[in-house]
């Protein structure tokens, strides 16, 4: 068996090589295609803007196996400045692309009937619209529906008294926004339970069918199919399948900051030795999380703490639906102070359109300092110099960086968005009630517990399997097939 060994292993390596290559496995996630946008064309102000149209829906607001979305899509705002993962609806079932949305609640889909929904992408993305006449699994979801009242106590839903039909109608700052009605139809996905994919998995859910879009949400440029709200409200996808013991109540996220971008998304908590938490604030409708000071190298900021407490559109949200960071007025300017004082004698602070930037000549991380966000139970978010830095552009042989932070005039309102939640693992434990991160490589596997009550754990190449079912798991299967084959042929070569 000595000269067989070494062909058998030789045999079992080209046929996986073969096998990974036909599953379409990549090493790391990749953005799909191209962004056909030129670098630094969108200025900070266009991009406060765009924040600033929802941030007016929220400020407006009065287990199973690991389910494992693909993402696309990147933080930079230069080339996308949204995440958005791919789900299938229907029966038989269409594939659509949705923003991930921690600062809503409601999945919606532009339908067949709308009046404003965008023609084409900027993304580079087949836009699909929504037809219910043509899934054999769609139903209406009527005013008498006890999801429908469920969703009026959190403005989630409507009714018409006309056509007893369960409606919504959500509202951005300047006029724009979404309308439509809710549909019941089948929601296909890909799950891991105890070690092995489960394909063509379906459920029946409630989204919202968009019938009407205004202002932004025409505009083509980052135009996708509609919105996966990951919010706790019980017309969320996550409430709505773990109210029925299909997936456990946390879902965890991790966005690749690289140009590339892509990253994780997943029904389930992920497990990482130096995860920290802190505890949701009760009784909010997003994630409000008690911020109590701020430290810039390693010095806590003069900021009084009432700036940070929440109460009625106050407070501080995690939101992935935001490109930048947000802070309160009083927040916001401490902490520019603190910046410009800590490189005044490195670099030469300029003003770019209203924007504080920096011309610098050598690596961000050599000249400005560590922030340190600090918040109850403890727990700090550590933000290095590009969780709070947007490269611009170039000016000679020097390049601008501009503080990615903005402020929201007048308002004591503090937005995380995917400028820090980029490069880190994010864990929304719903059960427990809170929420917690560690900074980890988003292109790495990662494991995840499908069941916070029994502990039990699945170790998961998230992000990795592919929309029509094929998976590294078959591929194992396959080759496990082949074995015996191979072993025997091998003994002929004796």
């Amino acid at each position: 068996m000595a000269a067989v060994f070494p062909t058998w292993i030789l045999i079992v390596a080209l046929l996986f090589d073969a096998a990974v290559v036909m599953g379409s496995f990549p090493a790391t996630l990749k953005l799909e295609r191209k962004i056909p946008l030129a670098s630094h064309e969108l200025e900070l102000s266009q991009l406060r803007e765009r924040d600033r149209l929802r941030h007016g829906r929220l400020l407006q607001s009065s287990s199973g196996g690991v389910v494992d979305f693909p993402v696309m899509g990147t933080y930079d705002p230069f080339l996308v400045g949204l995440y958005y993962t791919k789900v299938q609806l229907g029966s038989p079932p269409r594939e659509f692309h949705v923003q991930i949305d921690t600062g809503s609640d409601v999945l919606w889909i532009g339908c067949n009937s709308c009046n404003g929904c965008p023609q084409s992408s900027g993304l580079q993305i087949q836009l699909n619209l929504y037809d219910p006449g043509s899934s054999s699994t769609a139903s209406l979801v009527s005013c008498s529906d006890q999801r429908c009242s469920a969703g009026l106590q959190s403005s989630d839903s409507g009714c018409s008294g006309q056509s007893n039909q369960c409606s919504y109608t959500f509202q951005y700052g300047d006029g724009s926004g979404t309308s439509g009605y809710y549909v019941a139809d089948s929601l296909h996905f890909n799950s891991i339970l105890e070690g092995s994919v489960i394909t063509n998995s379906t459920a029946p859910i409630m989204f919202g069918c968009s019938v009407l879009q205004t202002g932004d949400l025409t505009k083509s440029d980052r135009a996708v199919d509609g919105i996966f709200g990951f919010g706790q409200q019980s017309l969320s996808v996550i409430s709505q399948l773990s109210s029925e013991g299909i997936t456990p109540k946390v879902f965890s996220h991790c966005l690749k900051g690289s140009n590339s971008g892509g990253g994780i998304l997943v029904f389930g908590e992920i497990l990482e030795p130096n995860m920290v938490y802190t505890p949701l604030v009760p009784s909010q409708p997003h994630y409000n999380l008690d911020l109590r000071s701020i430290s810039v190298g390693g010095q806590v900021l003069s900021i009084n703490p009432s700036v940070f407490s929440t109460s009625n559109n106050q407070g501080t949200i995690v939101d992935s639906g935001t490109t930048l960071a947000y802070l309160a007025d009083e927040a916001y300017d401490a902490f520019m102070s603190a910046i410009t004082n800590a490189v005044s004698q490195t670099v030469r602070p300029i003003l770019s359109k209203g924007n504080q930037c920096y011309l610098i000549t050598s690596s961000v991380n050599d000249i400005f300092p560590q922030v340190s966000l600090n918040f109850a139970g403890g727990a700090s978010l550590i933000l290095n110099p590009q969780d709070y830095l947007v490269q611009q552009n170039s000016i000679g042989g020097s390049a601008s960086w501009c503080i990615g932070f903005q402020k929201i005039q007048g308002q004591r309102i503090t937005i995380l968005g995917d400028l820090v939640l980029k490069d880190k693992i994010f864990v929304y434990d719903l059960v427990n009630q809170r929420i917690g991160w560690t900074n980890y490589d988003c292109s790495m596997s990662v494991n995840v517990s499908t069941n916070i009550n029994t502990g039990r754990t699945e170790f998961v190449n998230a992000g990795q399997m592919s929309n029509d079912g094929s998976s590294r798991d078959q591929i194992r299967g396959m080759l496990a097939l082949l074995l015996p084959i191979i072993m025997l042929t091998g003994l002929l070569f004796l």
